[in-house]
C-alpha cells in the first residue's frame, strides 16, 4: 500500500498579474525613452538643485547607516535595505557623473563613482544577497 501525501490548498496570490504589470510597465518605458531621446533638450535650468541633491545624500546617508547597525545586529532587514541603499547609489554615481561639468568636475565625479559610490553599492548589493563581503 502507497501512502500519499494529501494536497493542501494554497491560496491564489495576485503575483502574476503584478508580474505581468510590471513586466509592462518596464516594456511600456522603453519607447518613453526614445520620445525623451528625441524631445528634451540638451540642457536645462532647474529649480531647487542643491534641495534634491541633499535629499538624495540624507537617504544614503539613513541607507548607509541603517544598513551597517541592522548587519551589526545580524538583523535580516539589513538585505532590503542594502538593495535600496545598492539601486540609490548608482543613481547618485550615474548623475553625479553625467550631470557634471567637461574637465575636473567631471574627472571628480568618475572618481567618486568608481572608487567610492559604485563599490559602495557593490558591498550593500552582496548585503543584500545575503552574501557579506566582510
Amino acid at each position: 500500500m502507497t501512502l500519499v501525501a494529501p494536497r493542501l490548498r494554497t491560496r491564489r496570490t495576485p503575483r502574476p498579474r503584478l508580474a505581468t504589470l510590471l513586466t509592462g510597465a518596464g516594456a511600456a518605458l522603453l519607447p518613453w525613452m526614445v520620445v525623451l531621446a528625441k524631445t528634451l533638450p540638451q540642457t536645462t535650468e532647474v529649480s531647487n538643485w542643491s534641495t534634491a541633491w541633499i535629499g538624495l545624500d540624507a537617504m544614503l546617508a539613513a541607507g548607509l547607516s541603517g544598513t551597517g547597525l541592522l548587519l551589526g545586529r545580524h538583523d535580516p532587514r539589513a538585505a532590503p535595505l542594502a538593495a535600496a541603499t545598492a539601486a540609490l547609489l548608482v543613481m547618485d554615481a550615474w548623475f553625479d557623473v553625467t550631470t557634471s561639468a567637461p574637465g575636473s568636475a567631471r574627472a571628480a565625479a568618475v572618481a567618486l563613482a568608481a572608487c567610492a559610490e559604485l563599490p559602495l553599492a557593490a558591498a550593500c548589493a552582496a548585503v543584500a544577497a545575503r552574501r557579506p563581503v566582510f
